[in-house]
């Protein structure tokens, strides 16, 4: 039967990394890299391997790989503090290892919980992550946010999920989405990609429509409206942090 390396990257995050370990406590092996904590994410970690390193914040994709490279497991599951195996994916990995396969690589739906409940709709799910792979496959994208990993070989996708518990509250959304902005917007200027008014315009709206109207995110209630909102903020955020930084690069010109 193949083996299992859980990795995971954490940043104060005591709140939550108990229940993300609890719930891969039967993986054959935990590897948990914390970046240089302030709380007691570490002395958790603890509890439940001892493979577990601290090192200064490089980056979303280098930390998960540098995770990646200290995991001696045949397959990799790779988890953020945030989030929690259920029970059935449990058992489809399980069978996956004992058949070592077939795929190389397999795309999990996620389940995001905001304020206590399960946001289905909105287009958050099933928001497949590619997220349990072939050690000898898989590495992730070096993108600044919204890293993703890439295969060599069959992708397959599951039915069973993971459980996201992303934001603690709105404050946390909100100086997250900041953080985020900032790095998607880098992501945006080095490909060589521009934010002029109309885009400023359009695209958060057309984040809040999508959101709400065509993914019917009006079904989900208040959460629904909510995240319609936060998410069309981000999304102005991340092209104004663009047009900012190219108007600084060149006085008095537009894009």
């Amino acid at each position: 039967m193949s083996r299992l390396s859980v990795t995971i990257v954490a940043w104060n995050e005591e709140e939550r990394l108990r229940a993300c370990l609890e719930s891969v406590a039967w993986a054959d092996e935990i590897v948990v890299v914390d970046a240089e904590s302030g709380d007691k994410t570490v002395q958790i970690a603890h509890e439940f391997t001892d493979k577990v390193s601290v090192r200064p914040w490089p980056g979303f994709a280098a930390q998960k790989n540098f995770a990646i490279d200290q995991a001696t497991g045949d397959w990799i599951l790779s988890l953020d503090a945030d989030e929690r195996a259920t029970p059935e994916l449990r058992e489809r990995i399980r069978g996956i290892l004992k058949e070592d396969g077939p795929a190389d690589g397999y795309s999990i739906p996620r389940r995001n919980i905001f304020w206590g409940a399960w946001v289905r709709r909105g287009g958050l799910y099933p928001d497949y992550q590619l997220r349990l792979f072939r050690r000898s496959a898989g590495r992730f994208v070096e993108n600044a946010v919204h890293e993703s990993v890439t295969v060599s070989g069959r992708v397959e996708a599951l039915t069973e999920p993971l459980l996201h518990h992303s934001y603690r509250d709105l404050e946390d959304f909100v100086r997250r989405s900041n953080r985020y902005s900032t790095l998607s917007a880098q992501d945006w200027i080095r490909r060589g990609r521009r934010a002029g008014l109309l885009g400023l315009v359009t695209r958060p709206l057309g984040r809040f429509f999508s959101m709400y109207i065509v993914h019917r995110g009006f079904l989900d209630g208040w959460r629904g409206f909510v995240l319609a909102v936060l998410y069309a903020e981000y999304v102005f955020l991340r092209m104004a942090k663009v047009w900012e930084t190219r108007r600084r690069r060149k006085p008095g010109e537009g894009d």
